[in-house]
């Protein structure tokens, strides 16, 4: 038997053949538009796809609630020494004896991000505790300094270079309340600790992602995650503390990271665990450094833009199981590249992408309004869990730096896509 199409059927094919061809033009010729005014970074599916909204979408209201619970469950788990409740099963009730000093760092810095955005005295007492910590367990090699956490012999790159920005992002924010003295101490650590990071990068430029606790000196391979976190330092110390002298090594760092930890990495899987470790930090650096107006920087904010299509369409951020924060603190910045730019597919898209992933990952906040039926139906036996974020809609742990990233891309958002006028968009402290 053979099957005969109909002429309205027939129709109905060759338009949808003459949309498939449209389309696939219209990202043939986005593709060449950004090649030709020097705007693409790597080869990479650009198409805007259709986003699932069925769970809902972010808004101001919703974002602000979590940033208060989150702020909350963060120096609700700080300890009196001053770093933190590592992991917590919230249904349990039981505390896990794991730690992470590099997620321990991270802590810190997202009280600093938030003290930026939101500035209290409550909260600066907890950043003057959290300083105090890791300030008291660090040692200094001539000009450079570094930590030393716990009884280990080895530490690890990636916790300087976070200290390091949380130092940062301190001093360029609203200090008023601060003593000369303090900011002084505070400059000085903060130099230290940048000074560590340019001694401890390889002959490629990359970072060792080890060192030795006592010595202080680097060894080891790089690991994508630090190589990120140390260059996002370097360039916020050259922009916000004055440390211009850091530009050839940033722009150096930044090739070598590009070349191994995006080129590289996604020539032998276009799916690279190593870009993923890099993304959300070298996205960071990469605006900053499109930012500075060095010459060669340009092309950097092209990467950004780039990458958050990498990580939409590629690595598949919006299907993912697990906690996906870490890559809104990148595709926010890509929003912010995008606008800049004046590439209004590539930012309207991004939107898209927030509205739908951040609602998705706030109904796994613990305490929030919108908390999904997993969080409702179980109750929460101590205050510790309130705020704190779920690696998985249904799995109770609560760890430090899920709920630091996450915050950290809620800062983002609300300082620059959800702000409702001009001047707001600039954040309290923020410059």
């Amino acid at each position: 038997m053979r099957f005969k199409i109909g002429g309205s059927l027939k129709k109905r094919w060759l338009w949808a053949v003459i949309v498939l061809c449209a389309a696939a033009l219209a990202g043939i010729y986005y593709c060449k538009e950004r090649q030709n005014t020097g705007g693409t970074c790597i080869k990479v599916d650009v198409s805007v796809r259709s986003i699932d909204y069925r769970g809902g979408k972010a808004s101001e209201k919703m974002l602000k609630e979590s940033l208060a619970l989150g702020t909350e469950f963060l120096v609700n788990n700080q300890l009196p020494e001053g770093n933190f409740n590592y992991s917590y099963n919230w249904v349990d009730d039981r505390m896990d004896a794991d730690d992470n000093e590099v997620r321990q760092a991270g802590a810190l810095w997202g009280l600093t991000l938030i003290y930026q955005y939101r500035p209290s005295e409550k909260l600066l007492n907890h950043i003057r505790k959290s300083l105090d910590f890791f300030n008291r367990n660090s040692f200094s090699s001539g000009d450079a300094r570094f930590i030393k956490y716990g009884n280990s012999a080895t530490g690890r790159t990636g916790t300087v270079a976070l200290v390091a920005l949380a130092h940062i992002d301190l001093l360029r924010s609203d200090l008023r309340s601060l003593s000369s003295a303090e900011k002084r101490l505070y400059e000085k650590y903060m130099n230290e600790y940048v000074n560590f990071l340019v001694k401890a990068r390889t002959s490629e430029g990359l970072w060792h992602q080890s060192y030795n606790s006592t010595s202080g000196k680097a060894f080891g391979k790089n690991s994508s995650y630090f190589d990120g976190e140390s260059l996002l330092a370097l360039v916020k110390a050259a922009r916000y503390g004055g440390r211009t002298d850091l530009k050839e090594i940033i722009l150096n760092s930044a090739d070598a990271g590009f070349r191994t930890n995006i080129e590289r990495a996604l020539k032998e899987d276009e799916d690279s665990p190593i870009t993923k470790g890099y993304y959300q930090w070298s996205s960071m650096a990469f605006y900053e450094i499109g930012e500075t107006g060095w010459k060669g920087s340009e092309k950097y904010r092209a990467c950004v833009i780039d990458l958050a299509y990498w990580m939409i369409n590629v690595h598949r951020t919006l299907s993912r199981n697990g906690n996906t924060a870490y890559a809104y603190e990148g595709i926010i910045h890509a929003w912010r590249a995008a606008r800049d730019l004046g590439d209004m597919r590539a930012e309207n898209y991004f939107r898209n992408v927030i509205d739908a992933g951040l609602h998705k990952l706030t109904t796994w906040q613990v305490g929030h309004s919108a908390a999904n039926s997993y969080i409702r139906k179980h109750t929460i036996k101590r205050s510790i869990a309130t705020g704190g974020v779920q690696n998985h809609r249904s799995r109770p742990d609560l760890r430090i730096d899920v709920t630091q990233h996450q915050m950290h891309a809620v800062v983002l958002a609300l300082k620059y896509v959800y702000a409702r006028q001009l001047g707001e968009m600039s954040g309290s402290g923020h410059r």
